[in-house]
């Protein structure tokens, strides 16, 4: 592993293409198209990188300006990522998924001076830029060298600690949360991966299939460091194809995938595949496979896949590789010598052993928040709620063993999580809300099989409005418009009344019985056929 003491990333990424200029950096797997196989070496990534942030210095871009990046999954957003941070500027990946007005407010309110945009997505960019006080100047990947002054001056910031990128997560309040990463952060979870035990053990000769976005914390941070630090290399198709995946692999010569739980029960659903079709993968290393589709993935193919559990603001990842992996449960991991683990109820005292309770997390006593993010942008009280008491709150309720095995039971917060994606019930609520037929609405998770959980909204509607299957589409498509295509709800139940306490907050687990499954209502609408893409 480099060393990488007291550096920044740009600093780092030159050490690793001086080791390492002829090995592969970046490896854009042909996926679901017909595009070819495109390698890209440390030394290549690393030349460009170096013309690209020359090109943003002459101009003035440096600390303190931030860059919006939208150009989905491929070697590019790597590439233009670590020239920013060459130059000293913070990076915030754009979600393609996004909304006009999602867009928007990311943009405003990370304030951001330049967005490098490739085609596909550059009406989008422009779009969410009408009308913002301070719209950043939006280029695409040939125009670095006719950039415009930067609209202020940088500043001279210098070490590990500064800001390197500003990434948004979902937030219960409706509105995202935009976590300010440190360069020092970034490379702790590169350091946590790299240094992940048996059977996953990365090293320079390894290559980490990946099918998740850039822009996510997974493949964007977490792989990236990790791989840069090892030598490794960041193997990514443009996004998970089940019926070009097992091709992929094998073309690739991946050692290592990564997962969710929708990759596994998709994987599993091709009855023809097996061992002959792995390739040179020794293991996946993951999060959100159902226990009984664990053990099937593991009996089938012979390879172990190694839950984790990681987040946004605290990523150096809880993992699961020791055994015994309990993967008839859903174990994810144990407590790290940097990483000390509690369980609280809502009162904030720590339960027994084998009860559920919130997770809560610290690096140590004398420094809680060493090698977490640094904050929310422009949310200081939301950064304090986090950190209550001392330990970062995650909203994940888990038992905790006496061995320290650590075992998800349920998420605290109101988040539902759908096929990787974080979506907080209130934002959806919020569009749902600003359609003229709804009178109130109350948005919950419900099982997936495929994605983990889907979105189910149950609406009271307005007077005279009939509550049938074109009222339910139309109310889709309607906030369909508003919000990425995961986040608009699969199902819709309308209902006359909803479950409120004395001051109208609604009751959300009052709404169905315990053992009542609300997508066997017979009045709930099925609307997932029509959440795709474009």
């Amino acid at each position: 592993m480099i060393g990488i003491e007291g550096q920044r990333i740009g600093e780092a990424f030159e050490k690793a293409a001086r080791r390492w200029p002829e090995r592969d950096f970046l490896v854009a797997a042909r996926g679901a198209g017909p595009a070819e196989l495109r390698r890209v070496s440390y030394g290549q990534a690393f030349e460009i990188a170096q013309e690209i942030a020359g090109a943003m210095g002459r101009a003035g871009y440096g600390p303190g300006h931030r860059m919006a990046l939208l150009l989905g999954t491929c070697p590019e957003h790597y590439i233009v990522k670590l020239a920013a941070h060459l130059a000293g500027v913070s990076v915030v990946p754009i979600n393609p998924d996004y909304r006009p007005a999602e867009l928007a407010y990311v943009l405003a309110d990370s304030g951001a001076v330049l967005a490098v945009v490739s085609e596909p997505f550059e009406a989008l960019m422009r779009e969410a830029s009408v009308g913002l006080d301070r719209a950043p100047f939006i280029t695409g990947l040939d125009g670095f060298n006719s950039l415009p002054e930067a609209p202020f001056a940088s500043g001279n910031q210098a070490g590990p600690d500064v800001e390197s990128s500003l990434l948004y997560t979902s937030g219960t309040t409706g509105k995202p949360k935009g976590c300010v990463f440190s360069h020092a952060y970034e490379f702790m979870l590169g350091q946590a991966y790299a240094r992940t035990g048996p059977p996953i053990a990365i090293t320079e000769k390894d290559r980490i299939f990946n099918p998740l976005p850039a822009f996510h914390v997974n493949a964007g941070v977490l792989n990236l460091m990790g791989v840069m630090l090892t030598g490794a290399a960041l193997v990514q198709p443009p996004r998970f194809s089940a019926s070009t995946w097992w091709r992929d692999v094998e073309e690739t010569g991946a050692t290592v995938f990564h997962y969710l739980g929708v990759v596994i029960a998709t994987l599993l659903a091709d009855k023809s595949t097996g061992p002959g079709d792995i390739g040179q993968v020794r293991a996946g290393l993951g999060a959100g496979v159902e226990p009984a589709l664990h053990v099937e993935f593991e009996r089938r193919f012979g390879i172990p896949l190694i839950e984790l559990w990681g987040m946004t603001e605290m990523c150096r990842m809880i993992t699961m590789e020791e055994e015994p992996r309990h993967i008839d449960t859903r174990a994810m991991g144990r407590a790290r010598g940097d990483l000390e683990i509690a369980v609280w109820d809502d009162a904030g005292r720590p339960v027994p052993h084998g009860r559920p309770g919130e997770m809560v997390l610290r690096h140590s006593a004398e420094t809680p928040r060493y090698g977490f993010f640094t904050e929310y942008l422009n949310k200081p009280e939301a950064t304090e709620e986090a950190w209550r008491g001392g330990w970062f709150h995650t909203g994940d309720t888990v038992t905790l063993s006496p061995e320290g095995v650590v075992t998800f039971v349920d998420r605290k917060k109101n988040i539902i999580r759908r096929a990787g994606e974080n979506i907080a019930a209130a934002e959806v609520e919020n569009i749902l809300l600003a359609d003229e037929r709804v009178v109130n609405a109350a948005v919950l998770a419900v099982a997936d099989e495929i994605r983990e959980e889907e979105v189910l909204a149950c609406v009271i509607l307005a007077d005279g409005v009939e509550a049938g299957a074109d009222t339910a589409r139309g109310i889709f498509e309607q906030a369909f418009e508003k919000m990425a295509y995961y986040k608009a709800p699969g199902w819709i139940l309308f209902v006359e009344t909803l479950p409120v306490t004395g001051t109208q907050k609604v009751v959300k687990h009052q709404i169905f019985g315990p053992d009542e499954d609300p997508r066997t209502h017979p009045d709930i609408h099925d609307l997932r056929g029509l959440k795709r893409k474009g």
